[in-house]
């Protein structure tokens, strides 16, 4: 399968920081529960990606999760005073991180220049060594260090912190 252009310029970012990765192809996933038809194809952890928004539109999120975590939205709302959150329409998407429903992944985060979006990363993530997410294409996936996800981040200017979504109160 070739490498499209939208996932070009994400290996070029990663090269340029000199963070190892290793890619897999797939068909196409639309849905997490796609997505795991294909879970023995790499290592690490599974992760999906959730792109929030509060009520105002003025705060945006990416929510990355192991695929069997769950988060309660009203509470993440609550905790960070936030008005109420919900899923960004498809035209956010593609504002702040470049990518079309099905490839989100914090790799899109190069898109966002005005660092308006903030990461919050769940900390079962951070216990395991590697974790695979899409290149802004839903037919590959990128498997990385989890201490190199924290890398990009660092290296891109984007805001991010790590959160035990296992607590009822997890911020």
């Amino acid at each position: 399968m070739p490498i499209l252009p939208e996932e070009t310029r994400i290996l070029e970012a990663l090269e340029k920081m000199n963070i190892a990765y290793q890619r897999y192809e797939h068909p196409p996933v639309m849905t997490v529960q796609e997505a795991e038809k294909f879970s023995d194809l790499h290592p690490g952890a599974h992760c999906k990606n959730l792109f929030l928004r509060d009520k105002p539109g003025k705060h945006h999120y990416l929510v990355v999760l192991q695929v069997e975590t769950e988060v309660d939205l009203t509470q993440l709302a609550r905790s960070y005073h936030s008005g109420r959150l919900s899923f960004a329409s498809n035209e956010r998407l593609y504002r702040y991180l470049g990518v079309q429903p099905g490839a989100v992944s914090p790799f899109g985060l190069i898109y966002d220049e005005g660092q308006d979006v903030t990461v919050l990363i769940d900390k079962s993530i951070m216990e395991a060594d590697t974790a695979g997410f899409h290149p802004n294409v839903n037919t590959a996936t990128l498997v990385i260090a989890v201490e190199d996800l924290l890398r990009f981040l660092s290296l891109n200017g984007s805001r991010y912190e790590v959160i035990d979504f296992s607590r009822k109160d997890f911020v």
